[in-house]
């Protein structure tokens, strides 16, 4: 169920999906399972979003301590290309950025630990991502780092100009904003 990445920390799940002709059943999630992982989270929000139009890129978001996030991610309905940055200082993975299709076909999630920057582009229109939170949304604590900087150089797979919010597209670059994340801080 739990794959490794090429950044520390950050996993990718592959729930098993039980099918028969009246559909498919699916746990999503079990924390006696995350317990054997050695990860003890407690969720504490669910958020749920829809993108009209394929080409909505929403992020790379963050919530500074102590209302930093841990994330559980998947795309319940379309296909999104995920992408989480480390921003932990102290990282030898420090600006290092992992991306993957997360589709309502391929029934992968990602797991982004405290400390990274989160961002999603919809593949489909009407395209639909849930994801869990282990701390509730706090605006004095949100911020963004700009999802196009050339020194992340994340290769997001953009035919076209995406449809960002006028945070998103006015967030400062990385080498301009001072993360407040250690090593060390994440879930």
């Amino acid at each position: 169920m739990f794959e490794t990445t090429p950044i520390a920390d950050l996993l990718i799940l592959r729930p098993k999906r039980q099918t028969d002709p009246r559909g498919f059943f699916s746990e999503t999630w079990s924390g006696e399972l995350w317990l054997q992982r050695g990860l003890d989270i407690r969720w504490r929000q669910d958020n749920h979003s829809l993108s009209r139009q394929a080409g909505v890129l929403r992020g790379l978001h963050y919530q500074t301590p102590p209302m930093a996030q841990a994330k559980l991610v998947r795309c319940t309905r379309g296909s999104i290309w995920d992408v989480a940055v480390d921003a932990r200082r102290g990282s030898p993975s420090f600006g290092k950025w992992f991306g993957i299709e997360l589709s309502a076909e391929n029934w992968l999630q990602m797991f982004v630990p405290r400390g990274f920057l989160h961002g999603f582009l919809t593949m489909e229109p009407d395209t639909e991502v849930q994801y869990k939170v282990d701390s509730p949304y706090a605006p004095e604590c949100d911020g963004a780092v700009r999802w196009d900087d050339p020194d992340l150089a994340i290769d997001w797979p953009l035919t076209t100009g995406p449809l960002l919010s006028d945070r998103d597209a006015a967030a400062p670059r990385f080498a301009q904003w001072d993360t407040p994340f250690e090593l060390g801080d994440s879930a």
